[in-house]
């Protein structure tokens, strides 16, 4: 993805706003939502795809109905801030599949992981993986107890 802000126009942001509704929509059916022909409405996709605007599409899975029933928020407190210990960690956390989604963060921590797993063995084997190895001053979780809004589509009409 760029760097630099990449200019949208209402088009654009309509046929952002239905994919983000809907990303099983085919191109015809995006075509017609958005009142242009198939071509143009490719042709912008296209657009949006090279200049990063637009990843690639994936499904929306019940991961709690396969299992998976436990969401923790992790945060991490660190004494190491280096460029090569932030990459070493980096590829440690990406090793870990349970791990769903990792940030670097401000403020008073510096890493927030969230984590989906099946109950709190799976947990506590996640656990294990992510301090072997690494020397972290805190790692504190949260527990989810219900998701009240998640994957929220984005109000794109404030561009």
């Amino acid at each position: 993805m760029n760097d630099e802000m990449v200019s949208v126009d209402a088009i654009d942001r309509r046929i952002l706003t239905f994919l983000q509704q809907d990303g099983s929509l085919s191109q015809r059916e995006l075509a017609d939502k958005v009142g242009l022909s198939q071509n143009a409405c490719w042709r912008r996709l296209q657009r949006l795809q090279e200049t990063g605007v637009l990843g690639h599409l994936q499904a929306n899975v019940d991961l709690a109905a396969l299992g998976l029933d436990l969401t923790v928020f992790v945060m991490i407190r660190t004494r190491h801030h280096s460029k090569e210990w932030a990459e070493s960690f980096r590829a440690h956390v990406e090793k870990i599949p349970e791990v769903v989604d990792f940030y670097r963060i401000g403020g008073d921590w510096d890493y927030l992981l969230k984590v989906v797993t099946r109950g709190m063995r799976g947990y506590d084997a996640f656990y294990q993986k992510l301090i072997t190895g690494f020397d972290f001053s805190t790692v504190t979780g949260f527990f989810s107890m219900e998701a009240l809004l998640q994957n929220r589509p984005t109000d794109l009409t404030r561009l």
